[in-house]
């Protein structure tokens, strides 16, 4: 067995705190530099969600449920996007919960359409603590599960490493959609 598969292999498996051992001078964790493949990719997602969690954070209610394009993006909206994204990929399908016991929250999981739209009122505090709370019940879904298992959740046979990679892609990209809706609600850049 090679170092970085001994190291996957350690005891200490993922739980409900971020992987990353480091931390970016802002608090997010740093993605670990010499780790095995499950945890290099969990660090990422971890460092993603902090990003996400970093940006829509000091907005007011007002400003995240503001429509800056054409669709019913907002930030608000965004958020309960990805917590229930958490919830489809890593309760329903690595898990294997059944539809009904998922607990999403926006929607039924698979018509997301309900996710972005919001009421009058409605609460950005709400909408980070219920982020949180989903991507710790990943976190804790991910504990002893190995890259290559096949999951036989949703509708077709995945593997561990994939919907890894697929979370690390669908928050990245809803990152880099926060960055612009920030800059244009208040004038912040960066990461």
């Amino acid at each position: 067995m090679d170092r970085l598969a001994a190291e996957q292999d350690a005891p200490g498996a993922p739980g409900a705190e971020p992987v990353g051992t480091d931390a970016t001078a802002d608090g997010r964790p740093e993605p670990p530099l010499l780790a095995g493949e499950q945890e290099t990719l969990e660090g990422f997602l971890d460092f993603l969600r902090a990003t996400v969690l970093r940006k829509a954070a000091p907005l007011s209610d007002e400003q995240a449920a503001r429509h800056l394009v054409g669709s019913d993006t907002t930030v608000t909206g965004m958020l309960r996007h990805l917590a229930d994204t958490e919830r489809y990929w890593f309760r329903e399908v690595l898990g294997g919960v059944p539809l009904e016991d998922v607990g999403y929250r926006w929607s039924d999981g698979h018509d997301t359409e309900s996710e972005w739209v919001l009421a009058a009122g409605a609460s950005l505090e709400e909408a980070l603590g219920d982020y949180r709370g989903a991507t710790e019940q990943s976190r804790s879904q991910l504990s002893g599960r190995e890259p290559a298992e096949e999951l036989h959740g949703g509708n077709e046979v995945r593997t561990v490493r994939w919907v890894l990679t697929h979370m690390v892609e669908e928050t990245a990209r809803h990152a880099g959609q926060l960055d612009i809706l920030v800059e244009l609600l208040d004038g912040r850049t960066g990461e």
